[in-house]
Order: structure tokens, then C-alpha cells, then sequence
């Protein structure tokens, strides 16, 4: 193995979860792609993220065979975004590829990648053309996802784009610095800004095994890109809590008006249809309110996004696993 004091060129980081099956194909193609730009120069950091397959055992055999490849297993499923994040702290690469390891996203297109990365870009980011083996459905969703996210939230996410992009150093810093639990990576990459660029492919269908990520999933993340990167819903429910003030308003002159002339209204049905206006609008207002007010308390507990159970050996085992600690602590002083 390389016993080499400085950072290295490259690091690619992949989340894994239950691709036993497909994580040895997924790493001689991610190696061969890396082989071919740095030589040997680069670290390949699996993240195990608490799969129940014969995931880790994989990984072991794979970083025995290869000096190059890194395991990294967290002690339960934390999601993707968090197991990604543990692998981002992990890596030592001047520059670092986020990937998943379904082999949807090419890791041949590194070379690309890197170059427009020579040529002064500080994040390329893949976007896909289109996409083999995926349902209507799923394009229709992802298409809706991306134009409300970009409609609400205050910064632009180039749409079609997922994960799978190749960061600076210095990007990769400020990522690390944010120490948010719910985290739509993209969004928050998007935010930090410098010079960001595309770069254009056709997606794969997934060499193994079946998508994991649910409805329930793509649903729970996309709140998370709302709430995290926009303000927006509480600025309607301001919306929403004066034009109801404005309709109670009008009912309360109503109903003095009608006592005057000595009309008392026998319809109790306008009194139950009003009820019922306030009553919506309130609970409204209190789901939205609870949306923040959740994501407030689970920021201010300021647990660890990860748990790392145990690692591969590395040529430089304390420099990864200081990165992680020290990384660990920053996020506990914030």
C-alpha cells in the first residue's frame, strides 16, 4: 500500500445498503475509472450503512484484495444522506466523488469530471439525460419534485441531478461545517455556492437488486428539502391565518348587524360552516408550525449524524478516523 503522509488526489465515497450482490462490480468499475485518472493515488470509501446482507462481508474481502478501498460500517441504517455524510468526513482526497454504489450513475465519467475541475470548476455535479428501466411514475415524480423544490426554496438545485458529484476540498470543508441533521446534501452544496457546473450522462438502470428508495422515503426527503431551504410554508400560513381573520371579521359584522334589526339567524349551519373554516385553518397553521418546530428541536438535541462501528484497516488509519473525531467534536461545539 501507498504509505503516503499527504492527502491523496481522489477519494470516492459510496453509501451502501444491501448491495451485497452488486458492491464488487460496483468497486472494480469505481477503481478502473480512478486507476485510469490518478493512478493509485486515490482511496475508495465504502459506507456500509447497517445493512442486513452480506453487505460488510463484501466490503472486508474487497479492501483485503485492494489497498485502495476502504470500509467504513455504521451501526445501524442512518439513511443515505447521513451515511454519505460519514464517508465525506472519512475521506482524505483533495478532491472527492460522491457515487452510489447501485451503479445507476457511471463512475467512468470521473475523468470528465475531473478535468472540468481542472478547468476551474469547484463542484461538477452529473445530470441525467435520461433514464433506462425507470417507471413513469418515478420520472413524473422527480421531474415535480425538482421544479416545486426550485419554486419555493431560496436556492437554485439544478434539477435532474442527484448525489453523484465530484467537490473540491474546500467545498467539501464548508459541507462539513454545516452540522444540520436533516440533510438534503444537494441543497445544502447548492448553497454554498463557488463555481458549479454540469455534467451531462445517461443514466444506468441498477445492475442489482431493487430500488430502496420507497415513496414513504422520497416523500420524507422531499420535506426535508422544503423545511431545510425554505420559509416559504410559514409565510403561507401567514397567508392563510389573516385571510381567515378576514372572514371572521366579516361574519362578526354579520352577526351584530342581524342583532340590531332583530333578525337573530336560526342558521346554525353559517355558524358550523365558520367553525369548521377556523378550525382547518388552524389546524393548518399547527402542522406547519409543528414542521419547524420539530425540525428546531431535532437540530438543538445536536446528536451525531452517524455511529461508525468499525473500519477497515487504512495505510493511514489515524489520520481517517481523527478526520471523523475531529469533525465529530466540531459539530458538538457549534
Amino acid at each position: 500500500g501507498m504509505v503516503n503522509a499527504g492527502p491523496l488526489a481522489l477519494s470516492v465515497v459510496a453509501p451502501c445498503f444491501d448491495e451485497a450482490e452488486g458492491v464488487a462490480e460496483f468497486t472494480r468499475r469505481a477503481t478502473a475509472a480512478a486507476r485510469d485518472v490518478v493512478g493509485e493515488d486515490f482511496e475508495l470509501v465504502l459506507v456500509d450503512d447497517g445493512s442486513r446482507d452480506g453487505t460488510w462481508d463484501e466490503i472486508k474481502r474487497l479492501s483485503k484484495l485492494d489497498p485502495c478501498v476502504r470500509g467504513i460500517r455504521l451501526s445501524r441504517n442512518f439513511g443515505h444522506q447521513a451515511a454519505l455524510t460519514a464517508g465525506l468526513a472519512a475521506s482524505r482526497g483533495a478532491r472527492i466523488l460522491m457515487i452510489d454504489a447501485d451503479l445507476q450513475d457511471p463512475p467512468e465519467l470521473l475523468g470528465r469530471m475531473m478535468t472540468q475541475i481542472d478547468d476551474g470548476a469547484d463542484v461538477v455535479y452529473g445530470r441525467r439525460l435520461r433514464r433506462k428501466g425507470e417507471t413513469a411514475f418515478k420520472v413524473a415524480t422527480a421531474s415535480v419534485f425538482y421544479r416545486v423544490i426550485n419554486l419555493i426554496s431560496e436556492i437554485d438545485i439544478p434539477r435532474d441531478t442527484g448525489d453523484f458529484r465530484l467537490v473540491t476540498r474546500p467545498v467539501l470543508k464548508a459541507l462539513l461545517a454545516m452540522p444540520e441533521r436533516s440533510r438534503f446534501l444537494r441543497g445544502m452544496i447548492g448553497w454554498i455556492g463557488f463555481r458549479q457546473e454540469p455534467c451531462a450522462y445517461v443514466r444506468e438502470a441498477r445492475h442489482a437488486g431493487t430500488t430502496k428508495y420507497t415513496l414513504k422515503k422520497m416523500l420524507s426527503f422531499a420535506a426535508d428539502a422544503i423545511t431545510g431551504f425554505s420559509t416559504l410554508p410559514l409565510r403561507f400560513s401567514l397567508f392563510v391565518a389573516n385571510a381567515s381573520l378576514l372572514v371572521s371579521v366579516a361574519t362578526f359584522v354579520y352577526v351584530i348587524w342581524s342583532l340590531i334589526i332583530g333578525q337573530t339567524v336560526p342558521g346554525w349551519a353559517s355558524l358550523l360552516g365558520i367553525t369548521s373554516l377556523f378550525s382547518g385553518a388552524q389546524m393548518f397553521m399547527l402542522g406547519v408550525i409543528g414542521s419547524y418546530v420539530g425540525r428546531t428541536y431535532m437540530e438543538a438535541k445536536a446528536r451525531p449524524l452517524f455511529v461508525v462501528a468499525e473500519q477497515t484497516a487504512v495505510t493511514s488509519a489515524a489520520s481517517a478516523t481523527n478526520h471523523i473525531d475531529e469533525w465529530v467534536s466540531a459539530v458538538e461545539h457549534n
